[in-house]
């Protein structure tokens, strides 16, 4: 049958082909002015966590110190490890090399040794002849003396936990949560024992991991933000709506606020909502129940910030106060969600949430006594290689300590009688070292 001589009214027929997709090779048209009647569709940028995280405005000073702070942190894992030898002060090079992975070295533990003079105290051992390297004395001295200052503070290591208990949901909270931000708190290592066991009028120990508060302060109802509130009220002569329910807000450098931002802010400054000391607020249908909730997360994050001795804590170790603070969001985007509030420090392996309003220029502006021996510390790391006046002089000490024992060596004496007066010149090189160390000399030279 010929189609071609049907006419179309007579037999309207359609003969529709099906073809694959695929398998046609239609030439690609580009996109420009001239074919705008070809529809094509974009993909709307994804705004998660991370996108905002990677978007949002770098603060070089607080990133710098984060990075600092973690090169500290390696050093204090070094030092407990060396404490907790038995055998002697000091260790052998080779033997550290094996805590590289323990302390997370991207590089090798002599360089890194080598690079912190002022720190570590590197010497060749005078039997072995093998480098072994000891905490210096004034390292030492600055650890000692942070440890003293914390069990001076026990009692506000008592109100700090008392704070923390009276905003948790029942008056609960773990231990393990406490244990992960012991050191931000600035808690003893045995705060179990020293501070939930010793003060039994205040805590009880509900089960191996859970403490409890026996009775609630009401002079602790205060929270930090509040008396920001008061001064502000004070001093600037601000109307009461505007600082009701406010927060101080600090953006970093070259921060740019969108279109909208600003009208945002201040709607958001002066919801009411229910402060961390009271009690937990139900969430009420719509978005400004669901506001005044988010903004009362806020303000105990920015309450247990307050709290630390740096401001500031690991974002990992804090979202394991959700559950005991009743705060059923997801703590990473909340933080995003306030730059002028917090401050997210990608630095490291792990992200650090920092309270912007507490630090200035990289430094804190309220110090505290745990935060200044802590700052010396870091200011003895920073110093790295450089050749002070000390240094010269502890390098004189050892080339004497040196001529002693060639002297020792060159005369007619036994094994045991001149070993004891080599480890006693290493004993002078600094004069923070306590002399008692070293007891034993078989046991010693056995450590390396």
């Amino acid at each position: 049958m010929n189609l071609s001589r049907i006419s179309k009214h007579h037999c309207p027929l359609q003969i529709r082909i099906h073809t694959n997709p695929q398998e046609t090779n239609f030439p690609k048209i580009p996109f420009g002015p001239f074919n705008l009647f070809i529809q094509r569709r974009w993909k709307k940028p994804a705004n998660t966590a991370q996108t905002r995280l990677e978007s949002r405005t770098i603060d070089s000073k607080l990133n710098r110190l984060t990075t600092h702070l973690k090169k500290l942190k390696t050093i204090l894992k070094i030092y407990e490890l060396m404490s907790n030898r038995k055998r002697g002060p000091f260790v052998s090079l080779q033997l550290m090399s094996r805590w590289r992975n323990i302390v997370g070295l991207n590089v090798g533990m002599g360089e890194f040794v080598h690079k912190h003079p002022h720190v570590f105290d590197v010497f060749t051992h005078p039997i072995r002849r093998n480098l072994c390297c000891r905490i210096s004395g004034k390292f030492k001295s600055l650890v000692s003396e942070e440890e003293g200052l914390v069990k001076d503070c026990e009692l506000e290591c008592v109100k700090r936990v008392k704070r923390l208990l009276m905003m948790s949901k029942n008056g609960r909270l773990h231990v393990h949560a406490l244990r992960l931000i012991r050191r931000e708190l600035g808690l003893p290592e045995d705060f179990r024992e020293s501070v939930l066991g010793k003060y039994k009028e205040n805590f009880r120990l509900v089960d191996l991991e859970i403490v409890e508060l026996i009775d609630k302060d009401g002079n602790f109802g205060l929270a930090e933000v509040e008396k920001w509130r008061e001064k502000e009220y004070r001093e600037k002569w601000l109307s009461e709506l505007e600082t009701k329910f406010a927060f101080p807000i600090n953006f970093p450098t070259g921060f740019k606020i969108e279109r909208g931002g600003r009208e945002k802010l201040k709607n958001w400054q002066m919801l009411p909502y229910s402060k961390p000391y009271e009690g937990n607020e139900v969430v009420q249908v719509g978005t400004c129940g669901k506001k005044r909730y988010e903004k009362r997360a806020v303000a105990m994050i920015h309450e247990l910030l307050s709290l630390t001795v740096e401001k500031m804590v690991e974002v990992e170790r804090l979202a394991h106060f959700r559950k005991d603070f009743g705060m059923e969001v997801n703590v990473r985007e909340l933080l995003l969600e306030h730059p002028g509030i917090f401050y997210i420090s990608t630095k490291g392996s792990a992200h650090t949430v920092i309270l912007s309003e507490a630090y200035s220029k990289g430094c804190l502006i309220e110090p505290n006594p745990i935060y200044v021996v802590r700052r010396k510390m870091l200011d003895l790391v920073l110093l790295g290689c450089r050749n002070t006046r000390e240094l010269q002089a502890a390098e004189e000490i050892k080339n004497g300590s040196h001529s002693l024992i060639r002297k020792v060596c060159a005369g007619n004496t036994s094994v045991g009688e001149w070993v004891v007066p080599i480890l006693e010149s290493f004993d002078n090189v600094n004069d923070h070292d306590d002399t008692g160390e070293i007891s034993d000399a078989s046991v010693e030279l056995n450590g390396c």
